[in-house]
């Protein structure tokens, strides 16, 4: 579905922006509370995997497109689709 992939390569912006977000709110708690860092550090790790993996979405995605239709639209602005 064409359509569905595009939206698939449209929301990668959202999953970036959380993963972001989770970062800097992370680097917060470390500096309030350092004697736990090594669980903070968990929680960026698995936002940063969670972040890859809509990365790795967003590549099927492209590839499905050119599949279907034969359009290349990797390394294309978002927000023009």
């Amino acid at each position: 579905d064409k359509d569905m992939a595009f939206e698939v390569i449209r929301e990668d912006d959202f999953v970036d922006d959380k993963n972001r977000e989770t970062c800097d709110m992370i680097a917060e708690y470390i500096k309030e509370d350092p004697e736990n860092t090594k669980y903070y550090l968990q929680y960026i790790y698995i936002s940063r995997r969670l972040e890859r993996i809509a990365d790795l979405t967003t590549n099927i995605a492209e590839d499905s497109i050119y599949l279907v239709s034969g359009e290349i639209v990797r390394h294309r602005s978002y927000e023009d689709m």
